[in-house]
């Protein structure tokens, strides 16, 4: 196999790039290689665990995508590379039973673009790795969402749900009855999972578990080392993303470092033990551990270098966006791993690549990341964030209804780039009305 630019994991930005360039240029030109068949907006992983998106309703098919926008799709994941010879690896697929459907398959390219994204850092942490749960992918969302579904069955049938073999009664229910939920790390993951499972169970006690009082059986605890939550954005954000967490009865701990967790808690570092049937990690990510096996030039923290036009340090050919880059700003700092810096990246390296194909010389102007701001769901109702304005340090607070239809938007507009204006237009109407029809979270 052959194709003139191959990319590397259909996230955000890599996926934007493979549509961008199919469009122009062709499937005979333009490959996208994914581990996954479907595609998910990772923004959007926090709603899926809390039960409110349903996967299956959300995903898109990669098959489709490159059909649509004329682009070549290889399902399988990243093995290894030859970067002199300019040819990748491409694992096996095989079904449960081992029954092998797609052989290992190698991949010749002239231009290679890696977004990979990135995985849990858990910062050797004991049992973090074995007792938590992390939302780097639509298998974990599911994984934890499945996992709740079954704590509050258990919960409800102690307390005296209809369907138990011996009906306690509510005021003579266990004191331990219900579901104690530990969230790691307060950044916008952790705040948006614990707001958007706040939101969830009131509608999960709607829906069969009427035994439960979401507020005192549904126990959500968030544990930041910060001082505060949401570190990175302004104070004023923080203040309000912390009162809106207290008001739907949300602990929160900051300044504290999390040192060991088992199957039944939480110990921090000031010898606090916090109950937990589920754990989620939050507190961090890293470069996947494949980068360091391809001969590519790290960072020390796992990440590709790249210069300031997104090309691996010391390589022709290759590039790398995302989370899995270490691109650094006009400040000499990092880039900071969000959603919007990967849209930037992709729409950079488009012109690049184009320019590539039709014989022309890359654009000489580097690559320079452009802060918007950031915005935090708090459930289906509404956000919070601050907007950055033209001028240098200039900002607005925003939150409420408003808020949230921004953080909508930010859902659209990546849709727009994938499957165009008029189907997202169609897929958003579609949406909202089959939620008319089916229950507010996804019940099995």
């Amino acid at each position: 196999m052959h194709s003139k630019i191959v990319v590397v994991g259909g996230g955000a930005g890599g996926l934007e790039l493979a549509c961008k360039l199919g469009r122009k240029l062709g499937p005979r030109q333009v490959m996208l290689v994914d581990s996954r068949l479907y595609h998910i907006w990772k923004p959007s992983l926090h709603e899926v665990a809390a039960g409110t998106l349903d996967i299956h309703q959300e995903g898109l098919s990669y098959q489709m995508l490159a059909h649509d926008n004329g682009f070549t799709y290889v399902y399988g994941a990243l093995t290894a590379l030859d970067a002199p010879g300019k040819q990748l690896t491409v694992a096996a697929i095989a079904t449960s039973e081992h029954e092998e459907l797609l052989p290992e398959r190698r991949i010749g390219f002239e231009s290679l673009v890696l977004a990979i994204g990135s995985t849990s850092n858990y910062f050797g942490v004991p049992g973090a790795e074995q007792h938590t749960i992390s939302l780097n992918a639509t298998e974990d969302a599911e994984r934890f969402r499945l996992t709740l579904l079954k704590l509050l069955t258990k919960a409800a049938l102690k307390k005296g749900a209809p369907g138990a073999t011996e009906v306690v009664e509510p005021a003579a229910a266990p004191a331990g009855a219900g579901v104690d939920i530990v969230i790691i790390g307060g950044g916008a993951t952790g705040v948006e999972l614990a707001a958007e499972l706040r939101e969830a169970s009131g509608v999960y006690a709607a829906y069969g578990f009427g035994h439960l009082k979401p507020e005192q059986d549904v126990r959500i605890t968030l544990l930041e080392g910060a001082p505060r939550i949401l570190a990175p954005l302004p104070e004023r954000v923080s203040a309000a993303a912390l009162k809106l967490l207290q008001e739907r009865a949300i602990k929160v701990v900051t300044g504290t470092r999390v040192t060991a967790i088992d199957a039944e808690r939480v110990t921090t570092g000031e010898g606090a033990h916090y109950a937990a049937d589920i754990v989620v990690w939050a507190a961090g990510i890293k470069a996947p551990a494949l980068l360091a096996t391809l001969g590519l030039p790290t960072a020390k923290g796992g990440q590709l270098e790249v210069d300031g036009h997104l090309a691996v340090k010391g390589q022709t050919g290759i590039y790398a966006l995302g989370d899995c880059a270490l691109c650094l700003g006009v400040d000499g700092k990092p880039v900071p791993p969000r959603a919007q810096a990967a849209h930037q990246q992709a729409g950079y390296l488009v012109q690049t690549l184009l320019r590539q194909a039709q014989g022309k010389a890359p654009p000489s102007a580097p690559y320079v990341y452009k802060d918007y701001g950031s915005l935090v769901s708090f459930g289906q109702t509404s956000s919070v964030g601050s907007l950055m304005g033209s001028l240098k340090g200039l900002s607005w607070f925003v939150d409420g209804f408003v808020a949230r239809l921004m953080y909508t938007s930010l859902h659209l507009m990546h849709h727009q780039a994938v499957l165009g204006t008029v189907r997202t237009g169609v897929l958003a109407l579609a949406r909202f009305l089959i939620k008319r029809t089916t229950p507010l979270v996804k019940l099995h």
